[in-house]
């Protein structure tokens, strides 16, 4: 686990060693609806309820840690843990009992060196999250699969501030270059005709997972790997450790909606044993959908096999 050194350590207990760790991909930022400092809101997380969040920041600039950054808070529904490892980090500020009030200025100098400790510790991509799993920073009421049954957490006052001053130090201060306070626009439409150059997906990741007879989906950057409107020619490799004989690997390419949800699967390819495998996919994706991968592994005596490295490669075009 990991504790950011300008925080005071509060830890809670038995969350803090009991609940499972995370891979953080996301800084979720919320208001508390109630002006306590830190201390007290550390005291409301271990007396009255099994929810809590990684930190607490009073009025004044006091500023608390009560999990460590790798372990599970549950400030955030969805986004609390997904099923491959990914997590957010979230923090709870005080504020009026309405959340009607904007961040003072000691709780904006915090929220921008927490945010900036998190890029340089975890590698948080400097961007407002596009989706409710694209890495990234965001606040409790950007995507609804944050809250359970819907919020307006942190309030119109510091949205706006965290569009307008506090995503954009940061950053400022991680890159020592200003930053738009929106996420970048969708690229122009172009037509092969046009000349349209294309870009290059390239992401990896080395997390072993064990893959058995049901359907895993699998996050490279993360679990996204095309969004639409787009031209794509896709290659996924996937390294397996050694499996026994009679092992077949199936993998496909699935679409959903933004939210994750309603998919829709091309048709599986298989492959049989261990060690590398390939998929390719070469399509259009439309608007409002998205490309994912999902494999599963099928062993004579029923034992999962465990994916040691996934590679996701290829050009895509804007459509």
């Amino acid at each position: 686990m990991a504790w950011y050194p300008a925080a005071t350590k509060m830890e809670l207990q038995p969350e803090s060693d009991s609940q499972p760790a995370i891979r953080p991909t996301q800084f979720i930022v919320h208001s508390i609806v109630a002006p306590w400092t830190a201390k007290r809101t550390y005291e409301y997380w271990r007396d009255s309820t099994n929810l809590e969040s990684h930190f607490g920041l009073g009025y004044e600039g006091d500023l608390a840690q009560y999990i460590g950054t790798e372990t599970r808070a549950d400030a955030n529904a969805g986004a609390n843990r997904r099923p491959d490892g990914s997590g957010a980090v979230s923090i709870e500020t005080a504020s009026n009992t309405k959340a009607s009030d904007p961040w003072t200025d000691a709780q904006v100098e915090q929220l921008v060196r927490l945010g900036v400790w998190l890029h340089q510790r975890h590698d948080i991509p400097l961007r407002i999250c596009r989706t409710a799993d694209d890495p990234g920073y965001g606040y409790h009421r950007l995507h609804s699969a944050w809250a359970v049954s819907g919020t307006a957490c942190p309030g119109d006052a510091r949205v706006k501030q965290f569009r307008e001053v506090v995503f954009p130090e940061i950053v400022r201060r991680a890159t020592n270059k200003p930053a738009p306070t929106q996420p970048a626009p969708a690229p122009a439409e172009q037509s092969e005709e046009d000349g349209d150059m294309p870009q290059l997906l390239d992401e990896a990741n080395p997390i072993d997972v064990p893959i058995g007879a049901q359907w895993t989906g699998l996050a490279f950057n993360d679990p996204i790997l095309h969004t639409g409107p787009r031209r794509h020619d896709t290659l996924v490799h996937l390294l397996f450790e050694d499996a026994p004989d009679g092992t077949v690997v199936e993998g496909r390419f699935y679409l959903t909606d933004t939210q994750g949800q309603n998919p829709s699967g091309y048709l599986p390819t298989r492959h049989r044993g261990g060690g590398g495998h390939q998929f390719t996919l070469v399509g259009q994706i439309p608007a409002d959908r998205h490309l994912r991968f999902e494999v599963r592994a099928l062993t004579p005596d029923g034992a999962p096999v465990k994916l040691l490295h996934r590679v996701a490669s290829g050009l895509y075009w804007a459509a």
